[in-house]
């Protein structure tokens, strides 16, 4: 009788041991999954997030000249977006420039543009965000982003005064690589 109570507190030991693994194993691949899908959630909530090349045909600069090429790339960096952008200018100089993301209104500093030193967002929606631009604490350019509700077309509309003192009005289209 002790025999046959051994054999099944064992086997019932057994189980237990085998149902405690899976538990295990289940626990950590839900953490997996969890961290996965947060780690997705950052990197898509702004639509923003990615790679844009310009579409220079489809754009339009006043007074010019157009830019040969540029392209903008755009990373999630814990509750900013890091921003930079690499091209040739309407001369056939490179160009290389970087920025912060960030909806908060305030005035983030910009390196590697002639036309301005720092610049300032706000949200509209999701889809689109109003800025401001300023050299030395003074307002010269302001604008609209707007991208596509299909997220494959940016528009950056901008006014203001360049670093010549020339008036701009420029509409940038950018598609999504």
């Amino acid at each position: 009788m002790l025999e046959q109570e051994t054999g099944l507190l064992k086997r019932v030991t057994e189980k237990e041991s085998s149902m405690h693994r899976l538990l295990r194993a289940t626990a950590l691949v839900m953490i997996v999954l969890a961290v996965a899908a947060v780690e997705l959630a950052a990197q898509g909530a702004d639509p923003l997030v990615g790679t844009w090349e310009l579409n220079v045909a489809k754009s339009k600069y006043t007074p010019g000249p157009a830019p040969k090429s540029e392209t903008r790339t755009y990373v999630v960096a814990g509750q900013d977006i890091k921003a930079s952008s690499e091209g040739v200018d309407g001369t056939g100089k490179p160009t290389a420039a970087s920025w912060t993301v960030n909806y908060d209104g305030k005035d983030h500093p910009e390196t590697g543009n002639p036309n301005a030193d720092t610049l300032s967002l706000k949200r509209v929606n999701a889809f689109s965000a109003k800025f401001t631009q300023k050299r030395a604490g003074k307002v010269v350019i302001t604008g609209t982003r707007t991208i596509s509700p299909d997220g494959k077309v940016m528009t950056i509309t901008s006014e203001g005064t360049n670093a010549l003192g020339q008036t701009i009005n420029d509409v940038e289209v950018f598609e999504k690589r």
